[in-house]
């Protein structure tokens, strides 16, 4: 095991600085956005709110990174990439800041909107850069260490959140998510490259064979020309759908429902979910080889369809074994599918687009992000967790199916030449 990790993990950050500077800052990024998670709703219920106002405060959030990642995307092209990988936690910080010294509410969801902006400025900054280091042959494997990152950096968080509000206050955790953003900052402003000048320089000297589109139409016709593409409309609304499965279906309804249902006390539940967690992380080595062998699609379609069977079997779970059951396939689902449709879109990303594309790609997952909670959660009122479950099945299901039938595999297979026959 240890080998493995040293061959798949240590060894690509050591030869890769660039790689290794960018999973360290975005550990430090979304550790900060684990701190504030179990702290926000408390903080919030502090200003005499209701719990509709309470989920405005993650809404929000959401709701920035969706209005930001497409401009965001254009800024990495006309200014590069480092623009955004210090400036994304220079507005985090000052976001968080403002949180913490909050005197009303409105204060408070403004300053969630900030934060929420940076975020998507870093985030979106941190995936374009991950695009252009990378390559056919290593992208799945690269892009699972990145992951890797977020997960180490989400999963750290929500303790020390918990243990620094219960020993200097709800305001403190704020404080220190504006300290940590600053340290991200300083450490991409001084270590961070860029990368978008290289790629010009590329595409005006004609490496890889690739045609640069002129600015003008990059500009004008850039996203109407990206959405007519069937694979990327395709990637981009499975996307949707798994960002409306993980903040409807995991964070929204399964808790409800193993309190409601089952019976589940919050370390019951705080259990499984760390269960589903470290089923992400176990898997994402070996998803990561398999993306950059047998190709994108055939690992993004099979894992969406497992994911859907573990929704279903939520959906009709009438005991905790039933409930354990479809943790440990949703969370080897999920894990599986991570990285692979990020590679699938940066795969087809256009000469001197790439900023365009993810940044679009990005803003069609937090439109899952921010529809998910609201949409299941209204289906839950209406008809009940099972059901809510299940349309969120079927969604996630059909798009996976649409993808394998409509979208291309990205993937170039290396040219085996065969032997001649002797004259």
């Amino acid at each position: 095991m240890l080998g493995y990790l040293e061959a798949r993990v240590v060894r690509p950050l050591i030869e890769n600085q660039t790689l290794l500077i960018l999973c360290a800052t975005t550990m430090v990024v979304m550790m900060g956005q684990g701190i504030i998670s179990p702290v926000l709703p408390l903080y919030a219920q502090s200003f005499g709110v209701g719990t509709a106002m309470i989920g405005l405060t993650i809404a929000v959030f959401g709701a920035a990174r969706l209005v930001v990642n497409l401009p965001a995307g254009f800024i990495s092209e006309r200014y590069g990439r480092r623009v955004l990988l210090f400036g994304g936690p220079a507005v985090t910080a000052l976001g968080s800041l403002a949180g913490g010294l909050a005197p009303t509410f409105a204060w408070l969801i403004a300053s969630r909107f900030v934060a929420g902006a940076g975020s998507a400025m870093y985030m979106t900054g941190a995936i374009i850069l991950l695009t252009d280091i990378t390559t056919d042959e290593n992208r799945g494997r690269l892009m699972s260490i990145y992951q890797g990152s977020m997960l180490m950096g989400i999963s750290l968080g929500p303790a020390v959140g918990g243990f620094v509000a219960e020993g200097f206050g709800l305001a403190a955790p704020f404080f220190l998510v504006a300290v940590l953003a600053v340290m991200a900052m300083a450490w991409s402003f001084g270590r961070m490259p860029e990368t978008v000048d290289i790629l010009r320089d590329a595409s005006r000297t004609g490496d890889g064979g690739e045609v640069q589109l002129s600015p003008r139409q990059t500009t004008r016709q850039s996203v109407l020309s990206l959405l007519t593409r069937p694979g990327f409309l395709l990637v981009c609304l499975l996307t949707m759908s798994i960002f409306l499965t993980r903040t409807g279906g995991r964070l929204t309804l399964l808790p409800l429902l193993g309190e409601n249902r089952l019976g589940l006390s919050p370390g019951a539940l705080g259990l499984v979910f760390t269960m589903m967690i470290v089923l992400n992380l176990a898997v994402l080595m070996p998803t990561g080889t398999l993306i950059d062998k047998i190709g994108r699609k055939a690992v993004i379609v099979p894992s969406a369809l497992v994911t859907g069977v573990a929704l279903v079997l939520f959906a009709v779970s009438g005991n905790v074994w039933i409930f354990i059951l479809a943790g440990v396939i949703h969370g080897i689902g999920t894990g599986i599918v991570g990285p692979a449709p990020a590679a699938y879109a940066a795969d087809i990303a256009p000469p001197g687009m790439r900023g365009i594309t993810m940044g679009l790609y990005r803003t069609f997952g937090d439109a899952g992000f921010v529809i998910g909670p609201v949409l299941l959660g209204a289906l839950a009122d209406l008809a009940g967790f099972g059901w809510a479950l299940a349309f969120n099945a079927l969604v996630l299901v059909s798009f996976a199916l649409l993808f394998a039938v409509f979208a291309r595999e990205t993937l170039k297979r290396p040219v085996v030449p065969q032997p001649q026959e002797a004259a």
